[in-house]
């Protein structure tokens, strides 16, 4: 079934890019020595940065702001295109947020809008002190949550690349890529610890032509999480956990949620998680569509729910329990899945009632309980085409009668 996805070659466009760029003698822009920042954890570091961008950003050839090794504190920064020329920011020191959660008005830490042709690297941290921020963000702090910030958002960014960066203890998402296109983030470390709540290491939506290679994301929450208008995007080479694994979702919560589609994630390893290869969408609620999906060549370490299609998401146990998701699922594939399941139901398969998964495919399936029962698999509304060895087999184990209440 398999049909040929559409994936935008960004890689080779940006590496193009950027040896064309670095031809052209840039402009450095460093916040010390040129605009009076102090790297001693206590001086804003807001005026300096922005000003150097603002300078950077008008130059009409090729530049680089530039921030040496050291520790900054950062109260916020908004960096805003478009910008004259190919733009680069090359981090080398830590970068840290405010401590306090009340500093912060909005969900806004640093964040980039409207840049084309942008490069960061540099192997810096960006440090967001969540701890206090963790300890009351609850279900029921709704307003708390609502102004914690993302570590680094990418707001309408084309054609990007971010390298060797390091997105340490966010008070909410790590990263968050929303209406951007051709954009490669490779390389990354994102860590925060197992318990600390709603901390997605890279979330993004409404984006075309994403690639996310070769990174080590260890948060509280999902490794990476695909909303809704994501197309044509590549993710391999992820090592995934502690954290929720790699999900497409949740959907069906918003109306007028766009499509889905296009996704390949493959050559990842996902260990000591609360799921693995995951699709969500809420029962009730709104409508939408997920199609070409497909989960390759992945390594289950100690998963509790290594390969899970749930259409009854229902996190905190609220929803509407007696209602079937709208959302439509269909040519899905998950192959060359191996390793160890957490709990006995190794496969879970719930799919709407109202409308059932189509083209849903199995094959070359291994995946071994930990414990002393066999590992089995189960089918709500669904016919998966199955093919190749499979463990556990194929709809082999009862269908839960209660909605998942799993975050």
């Amino acid at each position: 079934m398999a049909p040929h996805l559409n994936i935008v070659p960004s890689m080779f466009v940006l590496l193009l890019l950027f040896i064309s760029a670095s031809k052209v003698q840039s402009d450095a822009f460093d916040v010390v020595a040129k605009f009076g920042a102090k790297a001693d954890g206590k001086t804003d570091l807001s005026k300096p940065f922005l000003d150097a961008w603002k300078e950077a950003c008008a130059s009409v050839t090729p530049s680089t702001v530039v921030i040496p090794k050291g520790t900054y504190l950062l109260s916020k920064v908004n960096l805003e295109g478009p910008c004259k020329a190919p733009i680069e920011i090359n981090v080398q020191g830590t970068i840290q947020a405010p401590a306090d959660p009340s500093a912060f008005k909005d969900p806004n830490w640093v964040r980039f809008y409207s840049v084309e042709n942008f490069k960061m690297f540099g192997g810096g941290i960006f440090d967001g002190q969540g701890s206090i921020a963790y300890e009351k963000n609850t279900c029921e702090n709704r307003e708390f949550r609502s102004k914690l910030p993302v570590n680094i958002r990418f707001d309408f960014v084309t054609n990007a690349l971010i390298q060797d960066i390091t997105s340490k203890d966010s008070k909410l998402f790590h990263i968050n890529v929303f209406a951007c296109k051709n954009i490669t983030l490779e390389r990354l470390k994102i860590e925060a610890p197992d318990e600390s709540p709603n901390t997605d290491g890279i979330h993004m939506g409404k984006s075309e032509g994403v690639n996310i290679i070769a990174s080590d994301i260890k948060t509280g929450d999902d490794c990476i999480s695909i909303g809704d208008g994501t197309k044509n995007m590549v993710i391999k080479e992820i090592t995934c956990g502690p954290g929720h694994g790699i999900s497409i979702g949740s959907l069906g919560k918003f109306q007028n949620e766009e499509p889905v589609e296009g996704i390949k994630i493959s050559n990842c390893t996902i260990t000591n998680t609360s799921n693995g290869a995951r699709i969500k969408t809420w029962p009730g609620e709104h409508g939408g569509a997920v199609s070409e999906i497909h989960f390759e060549d992945i390594t289950m370490n100690n998963v509790s729910s290594p390969i899970l299609i749930d259409q009854q998401y229902c996190p905190w146990n609220k929803c509407k329990k007696n209602e079937e998701s709208k959302v439509k699922l269909s040519n899905i594939s998950f192959k060359n899945i191996r390793g160890t399941s957490a709990l006995p139901e190794a496969i879970k398969f719930i799919c709407s009632g109202s409308s059932p998964c189509q083209n849903v495919e199995l094959a070359d399936i291994d995946i071994k309980h930990n414990g002393a029962e066999p590992a089995t698999s189960q089918c709500l509304n669904v016919k998966p085409i199955t093919s190749g060895k499979l463990n556990p087999i194929p709809c082999s184990g009862p269908v839960p009668k209660t909605p998942s209440s799993s975050a």
